[in-house]
């Protein structure tokens, strides 16, 4: 488990950004892997989400997770906002006590937000498609309509590709440079191929909103040294399915 250093100091949550070491999955999904909706055994998900809410706080609720979409959307759990089932979102907001909010990764950027003094927690699942519609703004806009300040605000950026191993292709660019001319400084080009800098530029998503109190854990899930599970990386090993690291936030 990976701490963010600002997060930490910050006594009323706790959080962690997890890697793919100390479950009970096997095969390709060894052994953390925290992805229902991966081909994995249901029965080795379920435990692994078990350690995982031990590490976090062993009296809290079920960690909450979401059906990702890649999409712009976010839910709000508050004392009326209970959802039965997975809503379809890519953010999730909250102010209640012991509830373990999640999202799950394998090359997107993760994102742990805290308002110390309104008692807000955020966690965000940012593709390059939601970070491109904006889902940053829509969880800070929210946050800032129910009394959050931007100064307020503790963000942590955790793991995720890096540019150096986000190839992508000139059309992807271009939306980007379509949106804005200045997403140019996120692309760089070498050996002839066009890279991304995903973290870097929701980073800017995040100083757009004027937060500035920013942690960036520059640790790059594509890279196998640093036992993260990437989508990338299963897809050039040519396996057909890959594993899901799981980033949480709780208000103690």
């Amino acid at each position: 488990m990976i701490k963010s250093k600002k997060l930490s100091k910050i006594k009323t949550i706790n959080h962690g950004f997890f890697n793919k070491i100390g479950g009970k999955s096997k095969k390709i999904y060894k052994s953390l892997n925290c992805g229902p909706g991966s081909k994995d055994n249901p029965s080795d998900v379920k435990k692994n989400l078990q350690i995982v809410k031990n590490k976090i706080k062993s009296t809290a609720k079920s960690i909450f997770l979401l059906h990702q979409i890649h999409s712009n959307k976010f839910v709000y759990i508050n004392e009326k906002n209970r959802f039965k089932s997975k809503p379809k979102a890519d953010a999730v907001i909250t102010n209640q006590k012991n509830i373990p909010i999640g999202i799950l990764t394998a090359d997107c950027v993760p994102i742990l937000i805290c308002d110390e003094r309104r008692n807000f927690v955020a966690a965000i699942h940012a593709g390059w498609k939601g970070a491109y519609r904006d889902i940053i703004s829509k969880v800070i806009k929210f946050m800032i309509k129910k009394g959050s300040n931007p100064r307020n605000i503790t963000a942590a950026i955790g793991p995720a590709i890096s540019a150096k191993n986000y190839e992508v292709k000139e059309d992807f660019k271009r939306k980007f440079i379509k949106m804005d001319k200045k997403n140019n400084k996120f692309f760089k080009i070498k050996y002839k191929k066009l890279y991304f800098d995903l973290p870097n530029y929701v980073k800017s998503c995040l100083l757009k909103n004027k937060i500035k109190n920013i942690e960036t854990i520059n640790i790059d899930t594509f890279d196998v040294k640093n036992n993260f599970f990437s989508a990338r990386r299963a897809v050039r090993l040519n396996h057909d399915d890959y594993g899901r690291n799981i980033s949480i936030i709780m208000l103690n």
